[in-house]
């Protein structure tokens, strides 16, 4: 059965640019877990026995919810419908869910207590719940989504998917190839947090980029970088010398490489992603121009 529906169709998914979950979501999230709550899908993880010792027959919703309350601290149980959590503790329920699912699989029917006797199929329901979840999350605009592992995932804005893309982390340095990759993944976090820690690590990253070429000191390394992606005395050097001086002095005066109280902490998602493409894509030049950069590949093609 098809998931579209005729305005996707005919004019296009809305674009995923919200990073808040609002009431109209959640409450249909509210609804889809408890849907497999009363049908005992999470039972595959929190099973209930059946009292005369046959066999399991659904989801323990007293260990559910204290197992949930403990490992979500901020989540309050019973889930209510008119109270809003954060997004990311709405995110932590969604996986602390879907690590919980599996599609229940009816099979002998104990007429005493008037219920199956269940197994569960753990590939069908994740990838049911992930499918149901994602689906919620595209019709509203929400730019998250659930991976195959049930994962939330932040939904990039396409620049920021494009320079992320890019497969470049052969660069011949086992430290710069580790900053650089944590700074990628780190960056499709949810989580404003994690993504403020990637972008430190891209500037750590460019700290020590500066410092591969030889030269006496980091100065005449970071010129001989500089040569590499623009002959000297071109007005294409001037820019790329202007632009490293720049750069440097964002991660200095904002909250990037420092937390001293001058520093300015960056609040809001899209000056992130503006920084983060800015540096990702400074980094990118110089990788290629000294050598030390793969070909682009797709994201597809990285997995």
């Amino acid at each position: 059965m098809s998931t579209s529906y005729f305005t996707d169709r005919e004019y296009g998914t809305r674009p995923a640019i919200s990073e808040t979950i609002d009431e109209r979501v959640w409450g249909a999230l509210h609804a889809l877990v408890n849907m497999r709550i009363e049908n005992g899908a999470f039972g595959f993880r929190f099973t209930e026995q059946c009292p005369d010792g046959r066999g399991a027959c659904g989801c323990d919703q007293q260990a559910f919810g204290q197992f949930l309350q403990a490992e979500v601290p901020f989540i309050e149980w019973p889930l209510q419908r008119n109270e809003l959590p954060e997004t990311p503790v709405v995110l932590d329920l969604l996986e602390f869910c879907a690590k919980a699912v599996g599609e229940p699989i009816r099979g002998s029917y104990h007429s005493y207590h008037g219920h199956h006797h269940l197994t569960w199929d753990r590939a069908a329901g994740l990838a049911s719940f992930v499918a149901d979840v994602n689906l919620l999350f595209q019709r509203n605009g929400i730019a998250f989504k659930l991976d195959n592992d049930g994962c939330a995932q932040r939904i990039l804005p396409q620049p920021v998917a494009q320079a992320l893309g890019w497969q470049m982390f052969d660069t011949g340095e086992t430290e710069l190839d580790r900053l650089l990759e944590y700074a990628r993944s780190r960056f499709l976090s949810p989580k404003l947090d994690d993504r403020r820690d990637a972008t430190e690590k891209l500037w750590d990253a460019f700290e020590r980029m500066k410092t591969l070429e030889p030269g006496s000191d980091k100065r005449a390394q970071a010129d001989a970088l500089l040569d590499r992606a623009a002959a000297p005395g071109t007005r294409m050097r001037d820019a790329l010398a202007d632009e490293a001086k720049v750069l440097t002095a964002i991660g200095n005066s904002l909250r990037i490489r420092h937390s001293e109280v001058a520093q300015e902490i960056i609040d809001r998602s899209e000056q992130l992603d503006w920084l983060f493409v800015r540096m990702f894509g400074f980094l990118r030049l110089l990788l290629l121009s000294s050598g030390r950069g793969n070909q682009p590949t797709s994201p597809e093609g990285r997995r």
